[in-house]
């Protein structure tokens, strides 16, 4: 925001945005918009199916009214067609997977003040990622992959390509739209065994079982075997969780399973040289430091040396219509 924008209003605007962001993931947590469906209900009718009490159902429908995600007509409550669309369950475009992950995130957040002054982030007691947690990361990433995934491949030519790594692919949401544009493409899903069965239902949804494959592998600790060689290598959102050094050893190691004239894609939010724009990255570099021990945003300039270092020439990026800053580095094995 332009400095000649902030007043106290605007500055008090911004820092209670998290009421509309807790409001929103309560919505989706308790399902409000599952349960009302196409149906017009009212409070009484949502409390009794969440099992939940009318006094706070009633306050919580009224907030997602005036945000407009509810409509409201006397004591009526329904969903919008936008709330039908991406806030139900069964709707295919639903985007509840995302923003329960964004809702996971917020405890985190809440120490980013002890994570800036220490340079990692607050270890919370607990061990691992509740199932929950796990599905709400896999499938966000899969809601958010589905928005970019067409614009990315017709923004990445793969014409003369037979072979595609997905490394760290999780559902395989980038694999399947390669091979749906590229019908000469087969790819492989590298990702932990955890992740296979995500990735297996997506890969199954979308019908295509005899083109993309999975294979567990965790491309921090494992080395790929001799017989791995591909024609292209996609790495999407998984170097901005690693330091500098490991981001080195993937790449290295990634170049290194392409045939001659292969081609290296890095996908990630990019920053500018400067590293303090665009917004959306800078923001998601915090998000970093609040949830790993290492990992931040990179520029443009910063990924684009490390492929220069492991080999890869013809470095160029390549946009696509991203909101977020979002952007691709392509290299060549020479």
């Amino acid at each position: 925001m332009p400095d000649d924008q902030w007043n106290p209003g605007s500055l008090m605007e911004v820092s209670g945005t998290y009421w509309k962001s807790c409001t929103i993931h309560t919505g989706v947590k308790l399902g409000v918009f599952t349960l009302i469906g196409g149906e017009t209900l009212t409070a009484e009718d949502v409390s009794k199916r969440s099992h939940g009490s009318q006094r706070g159902l009633t306050i919580l429908l009224n907030a997602l009214s005036a945000m407009g995600l509810l409509i409201k007509e006397g004591e009526l409550y329904r969903n919008p067609p936008f709330a039908l669309t991406y806030l139900t369950r069964e709707s295919p475009d639903y985007l509840g997977h995302i923003l329960m992950h964004h809702h996971h995130l917020m405890e985190s957040w809440t120490h980013l003040d002890e994570a800036v002054l220490n340079g990692t982030p607050v270890q919370s007691e607990k061990k691992g990622w509740s199932k929950e947690e796990q599905e709400s990361f896999l499938l966000g990433m899969y809601n958010n992959a589905s928005f970019a995934a067409p614009a990315i491949a017709n923004a990445v030519d793969l014409s003369d390509c037979a072979t595609l790594l997905d490394l760290g692919g999780g559902p395989g949401t980038y694999a399947i739209h390669f091979c749906q544009k590229n019908p000469q493409l087969k790819a492989w899903v590298y990702d932990l065994a955890g992740t296979e069965p995500f990735a297996r239902g997506i890969i199954e949804k979308h019908r295509m079982g005899d083109r993309v494959g999975f294979t567990p592998f965790d491309f921090i600790k494992e080395s790929f075997h001799k017989k791995d060689r591909f024609d292209v290598a996609w790495l999407s959102h998984i170097l901005h969780g690693e330091g500098e050094a490991e981001i080195r050893r993937i790449i290295a190691k990634t170049a290194a399973t392409l045939h001659p004239g292969g081609k290296l894609l890095i996908h990630e939010f990019l920053l500018d040289e400067s590293k303090d724009t665009p917004l959306f990255p800078a923001l998601f570099s915090l998000n970093m430091l609040a949830v790993t021990d290492k990992g931040r945003a990179y520029s443009y300039p910063e990924l684009g040396a490390m492929m220069e270092s492991a080999g890869l020439t013809t470095i160029r990026r390549i946009d696509y219509d991203s909101p977020t800053g979002g952007a691709i580095i392509e290299g060549i094995k020479a």
